[in-house]
């Protein structure tokens, strides 16, 4: 017997030991092999019972030790990962090793934190209290006083107190441990579940179970028929924002749950999930688990643990909980279906939402897409008859959709100059919110104080040496730090140039300090936060700050996409929109639709209460079509528009797409290696439909110190592509290493 095995080697695939004889190994189970003059441990992926043709069986070296005896992997999430690592062609061992937790990624069967308990003996008691003795001949024992003291803590305790606590009433470990030899205390040890609800306990939504709307009722009426079917199916539901898709979620959720099968509820953002996970905790209990990597290692070993022991029926969580060990699927929810933030950007780099697709076909569930801005991809599907089409036009309680105001910042610069961060019409709208005392979200994605430092005399900027990127000022006064957001390289903002030695260092344009900065200074008597990655690096922070403006903490909230998605804050009337056009400028092929998106998202924040809402959208673009459509709120109008562009270019979703980045030590190498790799491409492609663009020098030409080259793979057949790459890079394993493969790409740069 034979068995294939994963191991956390970047690009390797699997790996074929012989099972040692007397030892049994099932798909699943975590083993430790040796590679090269080391061991690692690797996860079972399939048992074979000759050695792979062309090998002897004496080549082939052993399993030293098998570590569980039943699969610690489900085999189905074994076979999913198996699957993710061959479609977004990556190496098998980087797939299986995402679908662990942390902590059992090594030899350890057991991760799981233990709490020690003392507990005094019926020895101790009676040394505490002689009269207990029974028999006259019965000796006294002499305690010290600090016995005594530790003796009397415990007997008030019937159930024990934990070694800590008794540390810090003065009962040192060396003490307790004396007791313990002298039979007058006993240890016990406990496993402690690390919970992470604490933090989601605290924006937990407040009301009851409100009636459903007419079109709720219909929408779950119609999913609830495919999910009873327990057959796959994939289903769009497009329902306008605040217009109930959650508490549809919910009712679905309860149905499914009710017939014996289990429920995977996922979110974009490690931002939302506190509510969410909140929510159904509200509604189910302590049967919900959540999985995200914002979790503490303990936490997520722990909810891991609950979610395999079968604990729970329901798992909350980010892209990576669609790999949960959870049996008996029946229904799979993917919330802001489009969010980019479903695409991870290392290897293997897959979208949680499309693997969230295959685990459901696996297992004969529904799969429920959601959003007010569905992905262009989703909404062809749908609207070829591919997916059902379920559609939420009107918001609940028939609030109005947030009045859409844009202002051409054109004229405001023409009008103030060029450093205005809030126009006239936007200061207006705050100055009214604050003083009704109504809440106010302000939007720029584009975190730091000042996008770029240049030099006045010779015109040189201040760029990262590592990227081909200008280096952001974050922090203001002395504090200043010019950071790189892709490499994390960081200096001090210099007062002379590095370049001509002037002392004429300016700074340009602006992110969300720098407009954090601008509100205090206009309002400062107003209650001012910020959300974006630099506010929430500690942990907590994140949470924190959304309870506070839940809790009417906050007048007004400075923040990145962080803000725009999923969240329900009936308090904020105003969504203020700076540089609605920050996105449209770069070189990707989605980014009209991702500013659709995202205008459309952030007004759909405003007006979620019973006040109605405003929403106020600066750009230096005010006629472009996203931005027009978005300020409509028209997603038809902008699919029928952006669709004509796709299908004229060949982009997706009319054609399947593959990125290739070639790195190298030199522009002209990695422009070399390219080539080659493209010329290889269009050999192995011929005859199978396929397009090669490129090689180009990348948006990116530079980052983290490596330097880039790119090239387009277009075609209407994925596995042709994937073979075709796989043909190309096969002879070249060195090439392959430096050599980056994006299948279904979200981003170009």
């Amino acid at each position: 017997m034979f068995a294939r095995v994963a191991v956390p080697v970047p690009q390797l695939g699997l790996l074929t030991y012989g099972v040692p004889p007397g030892s049994s190994a099932v798909v699943g189970a975590r083993v430790v092999v040796p590679l090269g003059s080391r061991s690692v441990t690797g996860i079972v992926v399939d048992l074979v019972a000759d050695a792979p043709e062309g090998l002897p069986v004496g080549s082939l070296r052993s399993i030293s030790r098998v570590l569980d005896a039943a699969p610690f992997v489900p085999a189905d999430v074994v076979s999913l990962a198996a699957w993710t690592a061959e479609y977004y062609v990556a190496g098998i061992g980087e797939a299986i090793m995402a679908v662990l937790p942390p902590k059992t990624r090594g030899e350890r069967a057991d991760a799981h934190k233990t709490t020690r308990f003392a507990v005094v003996t019926e020895a101790g008691l009676r040394a505490l209290n002689p009269a207990l003795e029974s028999g006259a001949a019965a000796p006294t024992r002499t305690l010290t006083v600090k016995q005594r003291h530790a003796l009397e803590l415990l007997a008030g305790s019937p159930q024990g107190l934990t070694t800590a606590s008794m540390a810090a009433s003065g009962v040192g470990p060396a003490a307790l441990a004396r007791l313990v030899r002298q039979g007058l205390v006993a240890i016990r040890s406990e496993r402690v579940e690390r919970s992470p609800f604490e933090a989601a306990s605290a924006v937990e939504p407040v009301g009851g179970e409100r009636p459903l709307t007419p079109e709720q009722a219909v929408a779950l009426e119609r999913l609830d028929r495919l999910a009873v079917a327990q057959a796959f199916r994939v289903a769009l539901l497009h329902g306008v924002t605040g217009s109930g898709k959650t508490e549809v979620y919910l009712r679905l959720a309860a149905s499914v749950r009710s017939r014996g099968r289990t429920v995977l509820m996922l979110v974009p953002e490690i931002a939302l999930t506190p509510a969410v996970s909140a929510l159904f905790r509200g509604t189910f209990g302590d049967r919900v688990a959540v999985q995200h990597s914002g979790l503490s290692d303990g936490e997520r070993h722990d909810q891991w643990h609950r979610i395999r022991r079968g604990d729970v029926d329901i798992v909350v969580g980010t892209r990576s909980a669609v790999f949960a060990p959870l049996a008996g699927l029946g229904l799979v929810i993917v919330d802001e279906e489009h969010d980019a933030s479903y695409k991870q950007e290392e290897s293997p780099r897959y979208n949680g939402r499309d693997v969230a697709i295959v685990r459901a076909q696996r297992a004969g569930a529904l799969a429920v897409l959601g959003s007010a801005t569905p992905s262009m991809e989703s909404y062809s599907r749908a609207a070829s008859g591919k997916y059902d089409l379920v559609v939420l036009e009107r918001r609940v309680l028939d609030r109005p959709l947030a009045s859409v105001t844009i202002v051409d910042m054109r004229d405001e610069y023409a009008r103030l100059g060029p450093d205005v961060v809030l126009s006239e019409a936007l200061r207006s709208a705050i100055e009214a919110r604050l003083s009704r005392g109504e809440q106010s979200l302000v939007l720029l994605n584009r975190r730091g104080f000042a996008t770029a430092v240049f030099c006045r005399q010779c015109g040189g900027t201040l760029d990262c040496p590592n990227c081909s990127v200008s280096l952001v000022v974050h922090g203001a006064g002395e504090g200043r730090r010019a950071r790189c957001h892709y490499c994390e390289y960081s200096t001090n903002v210099p007062a002379k140039c590095p370049a001509c030695a002037a002392p004429y260092m300016e700074q340009s344009g602006f992110g969300t300090e720098r407009v954090e900065q601008e509100v205090r200074r206009a309002w400062p008597g107003a209650r001012v936060a910020r959300l974006d990655r630099d506010a929430v690096r500690r942990k907590g922070a994140l949470t924190a700050t959304l309870s506070r403006l839940r809790g009417g903490e906050i007048d007004l909230l400075v923040g990145t996409q962080m803000i725009a998605k999923g969240h329900d804050f009936p308090g904020v009337t105003l969504v203020g929109v700076v540089s609605a056009d920050v996105g449209l400028g770069l070189a990707d092929f989605r980014a009209s639709e991702r500013t659709f998106q995202l205008l459309t998202q952030v007004a759909g924040r405003a007006g979620r209460g019973d006040l109605p809402g405003e929403a106020i959208v600066q750009t230096i673009h005010p006629n472009h079509y996203s931005i027009q459509l978005a300020c409509l709120q028209d997603y038809r109008g902008f699919y029928a528009r952006e669709e004509q562009f796709r299908r004229a270019m060949h982009y997706p979703p009319c054609v399947s797409l593959v990125n290739v980045i070639v790195r190298s030590r030199s522009l002209r190498a990695a422009m070399e290696d390219a080539r080659a790799v493209a010329n290889s491409l269009r050999d192995a492609s011929r005859g199978q439909g396929l397009r090669v663009l490129g090689p180009a020098p990348a948006p990116f030409a530079k980052l983290r110190g490596e330097y880039r080259a790119q090239l387009l793979i277009k075609g209407t057949r994925r596995a042709a592509m994937r073979q075709s790459l796989a043909a190309a890079l096969a002879d070249r394993p060195e090439l392959a290493r430096r050599t980056t493969l994006d299948v279904d790409p979200l981003a170009m740069l």
